[in-house]
């Protein structure tokens, strides 16, 4: 199931709905003015409905464009050329008003539900289009209705790149796509005289089942990671205890002063409690000073007491 929301909707376009202006309604207001003087003066009621019929039939005659807008002018059907900004005239009953294009920049919201990707992956994509027109006369003559079917073009470029794209491009790679996007939205829309400004995609839906299976992947990846940095980091420790282990064998000295610094790390703290190991206090001649240190140890403890 494919939904798409509109711009605007044709039938409620400024194009083709009537539009009045303040030079339309003076003109009939002076027609109804000079109607009713003739008829004062004269009394003559036909002298005074014509200068009102004037009135009307010059009325749609003055039409104003906005700075934004261009109209379209069909002379019995035939194009004669394009009007505005501000005001122009027709020729009434012969020349007429088809459409007003807007030239600013218009935005389309459009969506592609359930759409499969390359990997068959059901997702809901919205976006929106940024597009105007740049030439008018193309718009007006070379399409029925400009917006719907950019519209139309739109959607159907999108199920286009959704199609070919798998889930994980189109999670990691949106600029691409929507350059992609707006590239193959232009060449299509090109022809009817609009050109695409930028196109952004606002959400990528994926089922909830996936999101659970992706987040899992996502968190046993990341304890893999965990597990390989911290084996990394006990091999450097060992290597460097290895380096460490050469330069005590060679340098007695070293050795009893990294032994002492290690007693007094391990005993500045009153009451602290040091564990080592039979074989160190061996090789590392620690017995010495693990006797001064215990008795050290053992007349602060006295000196407290008194």
């Amino acid at each position: 199931m494919v939904s798409i929301a509109f711009g605007r909707r044709a039938e409620e376009s400024p194009s083709r709905t009537p539009r009045l202006n303040v030079v339309a309604v003076a003109i009939l207001l002076a027609g109804a003015a000079a109607g009713w003087a003739v008829f004062t003066a004269t009394g003559s009621l036909v002298m005074g409905s014509g200068m009102v019929l004037v009135g009307l039939v010059l009325m749609p005659a003055p039409r104003i464009a906005q700075q934004w807008e261009r109209a379209v002018v069909l002379r019995f059907g035939r194009f004669v050329g394009l009007r505005g900004p501000g005001l122009f005239w027709i020729t009434p009953f012969i020349d007429r008003v088809s459409t007003w294009i807007d030239q600013r920049t218009i935005t389309t919201s459009f969506a592609a539900e359930q759409t499969l990707t390359s990997d068959t992956v059901p997702v809901n994509v919205d976006a929106v289009l940024f597009w105007m027109v740049h030439d008018v006369e193309k718009a007006a003559l070379e399409v029925q209705d400009y917006e719907q079917a950019v519209s139309w073009a739109a959607q159907t470029a999108l199920r286009d790149i959704i199609g070919r794209t798998t889930l994980t491009e189109l999670l990691r790679g949106r600029e691409r796509i929507e350059g992609e996007l707006q590239q193959l939205i232009d060449q299509r829309s090109n022809p009817w005289g609009v050109t695409v400004s930028s196109v952004e995609m606002r959400d990528v839906v994926i089922p909830g089942a996936l999101q659970d299976a992706m987040s899992r992947e996502a968190q046993a990846a990341r304890e893999k990671q965990a597990r390989i940095i911290l084996g990394q980091a006990e091999l450097e420790i060992a290597q460097s205890f290895r380096e460490a282990a050469k330069s005590y064998h060679d340098n007695p000295t070293a050795l009893h002063l990294r032994a002492m610094n290690m007693l007094y790390e391990g005993l500045k703290e009153k009451g602290a409690l040091m564990l080592i190991p039979s074989s160190a206090v061996e090789s590392m001649g620690m017995g010495g000073m693990l006797g001064a240190a215990a008795l050290r140890q053992e007349k602060l403890a006295g000196g407290s007491d008194d």
